[in-house]
């Protein structure tokens, strides 16, 4: 098998334009990675466990943390931030910060701490699984919890990368660009599937304008913008302001890489294609390493 990859300058900001695999052989029933299920107990590497903030004692509101199976106590990580995408049961997606996949499938089992951070919802009792709850809470709770993890557990500081599936690819700017304080935290974003501003939502500040008051943040950072179709977003919007980040652009044919409906892959719109190895995978992952602040 063997796929074409053309890079292409925009403006000074690589572009990958990706021809899809033919042909590909579908994975076989045995994948390669299988997101850790979300646990009570203490952090160690390896094990993923829930989280419930000071703050946050005496409700459901909760993160989940991931320590790389090559953790160690006196190391230092870069570590990878995740939103989920929304409920939404055509696609398999909880909403539930437990059943996040796309920071594991990115990073994989070693080398990168990997958090799920929650959207707080109003009331702050529990985390909202449809669209952002109580957004200030949602932005503060990251603001608060970024650097005590990262203070605990080795998290490197100049490395955090933000990433996002559906409704958090939206959120690595909605919420991860929302302010000056939140936007210092992150060394790069990666979206999937969605980008802020490509399109209006029911929710306040969805338009153009207010996305590009927020994207004005991103200072020219690393930008990995993924997903299975991203004409609308590039040609409608982001074509115009390619000064913003060092943009990378990697379109993902889920559909040719799976075959529909596999193991627990049900529908394109997916947040784990990445638990399979595949040439666009590499290209994320090359991506990811690449952005490595050294």
């Amino acid at each position: 098998m063997s796929a074409s990859m053309r890079v292409v300058t925009l403006l000074g900001f690589a572009a990958i334009t990706v021809v899809p695999l033919i042909g590909s052989e579908p994975p076989g029933p045995d994948w390669e990675l299988h997101t850790p299920t979300m646990t009570e107990g203490p952090a160690a590497a390896g094990r993923r466990v829930r989280v419930t903030a000071p703050e946050y004692v005496g409700t459901e509101v909760y993160h989940s943390l991931y320590l790389p199976t090559d953790w160690t106590p006196e190391g230092s990580f870069p570590v990878i931030v995740e939103y989920t995408g929304n409920y939404w049961p055509p696609a398999g997606s909880t909403g539930e910060a437990k059943d996040a996949n796309l920071g594991y499938g990115w990073g994989g089992s070693k080398g990168f701490i990997w958090v799920v951070m929650p959207y707080v919802e109003v009331g702050r009792k529990e985390n909202a699984v449809t669209w952002w709850g109580d957004k200030q809470a949602t932005v503060d709770y990251c603001k608060l919890n970024l650097p005590r993890i990262c203070a605990e557990y080795g998290g490197d500081l100049d490395n955090v990368f933000v990433t996002g599936f559906s409704r958090g690819a939206i959120g690595t700017s909605y919420i991860g660009l929302a302010d000056d304080e939140i936007a210092a935290l992150w060394r790069g974003f990666m979206t999937y599937d969605h980008f802020d501003g490509a399109k209006s939502w029911s929710y306040p500040e969805s338009d153009q304008a207010s996305a590009l008051d927020r994207l004005a943040r991103l200072d020219g950072r690393p930008f990995l913008v993924a997903g299975g179709d991203l004409t609308r977003t590039r040609t409608q919007f982001l074509d115009d302001h390619l000064e913003l980040a060092d943009f990378t652009f990697l379109e993902v044919p889920v559909a040719e890489i799976f075959n529909i409906p596999e193991g627990r892959i049900i529908h394109p719109h997916t947040d784990l294609w990445m638990h399979q190895p595949s040439r666009y995978r590499d290209q994320m992952r090359r991506w990811l390493r690449s952005a490595i602040k050294r």
